[in-house]
């Protein structure tokens, strides 16, 4: 049964780290969603006041989608690529081409959920109801009655807490509230599609690989990525072991810890600073003689089978 259930799980990352961004896209779409119905249901309070209606609608759209577009930075590794390039080499060879189409793929990924976020809020429409109800000019509205205290009248209309007398606007308040709300929704989707769809456009024409050549690169980014941190991983547990066994006597493993670093015998103990540096940091295809240059690491490995070193 754990052998099952540990199966299951790398299935599950293995599906959540998947190169295909339409799926990976649809997952956050789908989270997104699930947040936002449940922020709705038990989280969101319109106070109902005049001046903090509005600042309280903006905030539950606007805070969540910059917490979501920052986390969604942090989260990518070529932002920590970027870091490193530019403080290991200070962005000397980085070109303005290679850093637009870098900070492009971080922006990209980033947005995806706080757009979904914001597109969502709106077509909903409650934070919009709740932000811009005190605004509605009462001269719009049919035979509403005068009051010298309209903007708190129309302040506590999301809440459905008005007096006898406006009950009846109620329902064309927020009609025309969510008419406005979906519409900017609908907006900010046709909008955003049209900038994706351009984009793409612009990226597949200015570059100089063949589509063919740079799925190639995408899968051998991604397979040299995940083996990279699995062989990473090994290494950092063999030189633990050995620590570890050098300061007790012995290593406390279990049997397939054992044989992995039994298989490791020999390998590289120690990898100098200069060597990680040398493999950390963005790079984009280059070629050398008509020979493709695909990351950092493939450009180390060339250069020291050239150099025997």
């Amino acid at each position: 049964m754990a052998a099952i259930i540990s199966e299951n799980l790398k299935f599950v990352g293995l599906f959540f780290k998947s190169k295909n961004v339409v799926i990976f896209n649809g997952l956050i779409g789908l989270g997104t969603v699930a947040s936002q119905t449940a922020y709705n249901i038990f989280a969101f309070h319109c106070p109902c006041s005049p001046k903090k209606n509005y600042l309280y609608g903006l905030v539950a759209i606007g805070a969540p989608a910059l917490a979501f577009f920052v986390i969604g930075v942090m989260l990518n590794r070529n932002t920590w690529d970027f870091v490193s390039e530019c403080r290991t080499r200070k962005c000397r060879k980085l070109s303005l081409s290679a850093a637009f189409a870098l900070l492009g793929s971080i922006l990209g990924r980033a947005v995806v959920a706080p757009i979904n976020w914001s597109v969502i809020s709106l077509l909903r429409g409650e934070a919009y109801v709740c932000a811009f109800s005190e605004f509605i000019d009462p001269s719009s509205l049919d035979y509403f009655p005068s009051t010298t205290k309209t903007p708190e009248i129309m302040a506590r209309f999301p809440c459905k807490d008005v007096p006898a007398p406006f009950m009846n606007y109620s329902r064309v308040i927020e009609r025309q509230l969510k008419y406005e709300s979906q519409l900017l929704g609908w907006m900010l989707v046709g909008i955003v599609s049209l900038a994706v769809f351009l984009l793409l456009c612009l990226k597949h024409c200015c570059s100089t690989l063949g589509y063919q050549q740079e799925v190639y690169w995408s899968q051998y980014r991604s397979s040299e990525q995940a083996l990279f941190q699995r062989t990473a991983e090994v290494h950092a547990k063999y030189l633990a072991a050995e620590c570890v066994k050098n300061f007790f006597g012995f290593a406390a493993l279990e049997d397939k810890e054992k044989q992995l670093l039994e298989d490791c015998e020999g390998i590289k103990s120690i990898i100098p600073r200069m060597e990680w540096n040398r493999v950390t940091g963005v790079y984009m295809y280059r070629e050398t003689d008509d020979t493709p240059i695909y990351s950092r690491l493939n450009k180390w490995d060339m250069y020291t089978k050239e150099n025997n070193c």
